[in-house]
């Protein structure tokens, strides 16, 4: 969820970096900003954010115009910022489709966990669980069901499903698995990853000298096979 792209508009820059600093801190990775209006509708329209965080008192095109705006163009949840308590606010807000309103001061923990609950709501995440004949992998818990067992797979083991995973019916190097458990200095790994192989298969094969889901291209690398999954 922290790769969302949120907006913030205000035309104080202190709070403005202030309100930046708390998402990057929570780890959210593309936090943009914008000092007027006129800005964040413009970026609106070319960055296409997945949330937008909008001051109400901003002079010239205020939060309200802004968000009637923004809504003629798209259906981005909108947070409203405002030192107003009066409840006509928070009416005019909503009727022009804002998604939540908080009042300043707020604390930054209360900030996080409106968006978040905006975001939770508006972008659900998919269950990510990947099916095959005899076992069921868990990406959320990093964990192999097998009838009645569950097995836990190792770090390695979940870097090394997940490319596969990212690249399933398609061929992946062995050179590019490596890399994706061991990063830039991979060379000479390739014997390990022939044992990460086996334990994996281990786990989600129902013949693992046989394999069916995890197979083998001669010479280049791996495919894994899923099912609606065209190899």
């Amino acid at each position: 969820m922290n790769d969302r792209m949120i907006l913030i508009a205000d035309d104080e820059a202190e709070l403005l970096e202030m309100v930046k600093s708390i998402f990057e801190r929570a780890g959210f990775t593309q936090v943009l900003t914008a000092v007027s209006g006129e800005a964040a509708l413009k970026i609106c329209k070319e960055k296409q954010p997945d949330m937008v965080i909008l001051d109400v008192m901003m002079p010239r095109m205020d939060g309200f115009t802004t968000l009637r705006e923004i809504r003629k163009v798209s259906k981005v949840p909108v947070l409203m910022l405002t030192a107003h308590g009066e409840a006509e606010d928070k009416f005019t807000g909503f009727e022009n489709g804002a998604d939540d309103y908080l009042l300043k001061p707020f604390l930054p923990k209360e900030l996080l966990l409106r968006v978040q609950a905006v975001l939770n709501r508006v972008y659900p995440e998919k269950e990510r669980k990947v099916f095959f004949d005899t076992a069921v992998v868990d990406l959320e818990k990093a964990i192999v069901q097998r009838n009645e067992e569950v097995i836990t797979l190792t770090a390695k083991e979940f870097q090394l499903f997940e490319k596969l995973y990212e690249n399933a019916g398609r061929i992946v190097t062995a050179g590019a698995l490596c890399q994706a458990i061991c990063g830039d200095f991979w060379q000479g790994y390739e014997s390990t990853l022939a044992t990460h192989i086996r334990h994996l298969r281990e786990k989600i094969e129902e013949n693992p000298s046989k394999p069916v889901a995890l197979v083998t291209i001669k010479g280049i690398g791996y495919r894994l096979n899923i099912k609606g999954v065209q190899t």
